[in-house]
C-alpha cells in the first residue's frame, strides 16, 4: 500500500509518501514540501499548490491520500487557508480516482507515538524511529506528513472493516424496510361444503328430542334403535376322520364323576407291570389268617 500524505498549509504544505503494510516495515518513498509566495494573491497561491501537488501524484502514484482533518483554532485567518489548502488536495485526489481520508491531528499522535498530546519534536523522533532515517525531516511539516501517512497505512484495515459492516448493514435495513413495506398476500380459504350435498358428519346428533329435552317440553325421547344381531356362522364341514369313525361319544350328563381305581393309578391295567406283583393299598387289603389250626 503507497499512501501520500498532506499536511495542509497555504504557505508551506507538507508532502510525504510511505509505502507499506501493518504489521511490517514502513519505506519512505519521498517526503518535501510545496510552497507558494506569501504576496501573492489567495487564488494564484491556490493555484501553485495545485500544481505541485499534480506532479507528486504524477511521479508516485499512490493508492490513498491521507489529510489532516482541518479542526477550529482562535486564528481565523490560519483556519482559512489550511481549509483551502486541504480542499485543492483532495480535489486533486478525486479528479484521479484515488480514495482519500481525513485524520485529526490527536488521532496522528496516537497512531505514531502512543499519545495524542505529543509536541512536534516526539512526533518527528518517532518517524524518524519508524522509517529508519538518518535524521528527522525538515521541516516539521513534512515530518507530520509522513505521520500522516503512517496513520493511515496502520488503520486503514480496521476502517475498511468497519465502512464494510456499515455497508452491509445498511443493505439489510433497507432489505427489511422493503419486506416490511409489502402487503402480505392473502390465505386461500377452502370452499365450505353444503348441508345438502353429501351424508351428515359423524358427530351428528340424533334425531328427535334428547331425554333432557324431552323432559323439559313433555314429549316422548326418542327410542334408541335396536343394535343389528350378527349373521350366524355356516356350520363347518366334518373331516374326514369324523365321516368315518362317526359322531364323537360324548359323557351322558346324568353319569356321576369317574370312579378312581387302581387301574387309573397303576401304569397299566390288568396285571402288574413287567411281571411283578401287584401293589393294592394296604388299608383295603384283605386279612390273612394265620398257618396252622383253626381255632
Amino acid at each position: 500500500m503507497r499512501v501520500l500524505g498532506v499536511d495542509p498549509g497555504l504557505t508551506r504544505c507538507g508532502v510525504g509518501v510511505v509505502e507499506g503494510v501493518a504489521g511490517r516495515p514502513l519505506t519512505m518513498r519521498g517526503v518535501g514540501v510545496v510552497r507558494t509566495p506569501v504576496d501573492a494573491e489567495p487564488a494564484l497561491r491556490l493555484v501553485a499548490l495545485e500544481q505541485g501537488l499534480e506532479k507528486w501524484l504524477d511521479e508516485y502514484r499512490p493508492e490513498f491520500v491521507a489529510v489532516e482533518r482541518v479542526f477550529a483554532q482562535h486564528n481565523v485567518r490560519t483556519v482559512m487557508g489550511t481549509a483551502q489548502a486541504s480542499a485543492v488536495a483532495m480535489v486533486c485526489a478525486a479528479r484521479r480516482g484515488i480514495p482519500v481520508a481525513l485524520h485529526t491531528p490527536s488521532e496522528v499522535k496516537a497512531a505514531v507515538t502512543g499519545s495524542g498530546r505529543a509536541d512536534k519534536a516526539q512526533v518527528g523522533a518517532m518517524v524518524t524511529r519508524l522509517l529508519r532515517l538518518d535524521a528527522p525531516p525538515k521541516p516539521a511539516d513534512a515530518a507530520d506528513a509522513l505521520a500522516l501517512a503512517i496513520c493511515h497505512i496502520w488503520r486503514a484495515p480496521a476502517q475498511n472493516r468497519l465502512q464494510v459492516a456499515v455497508a452491509r448493514q445498511a443493505l439489510r435495513n433497507q432489505h427489511t424496510t422493503r419486506t416490511l413495506g409489502r402487503p402480505r398476500p392473502a390465505k386461500a380459504r377452502p370452499p365450505e361444503a353444503s348441508p345438502a350435498a353429501g351424508p351428515p358428519t359423524t358427530g351428528a346428533p340424533p334425531a328427535g328430542p334428547t331425554p333432557v329435552e324431552a323432559t323439559a317440553t313433555g314429549a316422548a325421547p326418542a327410542e334408541a334403535m335396536p343394535a343389528e344381531a350378527p349373521a350366524p356362522e355356516a356350520p363347518r364341514p366334518a373331516s374326514r376322520a369324523l365321516r368315518r369313525t362317526g359322531p364323537a361319544r360324548t359323557a351322558s350328563p346324568q353319569a356321576g364323576p369317574a370312579q378312581a381305581g387302581p387301574a387309573q393309578a397303576g401304569p397299566a391295567q390288568g396285571g402288574p407291570a413287567q411281571g411283578g406283583p401287584a401293589q393294592t393299598d394296604p388299608a383295603h387289603a384283605e386279612p390273612q389268617q394265620p398257618k396252622g389250626r383253626p381255632s
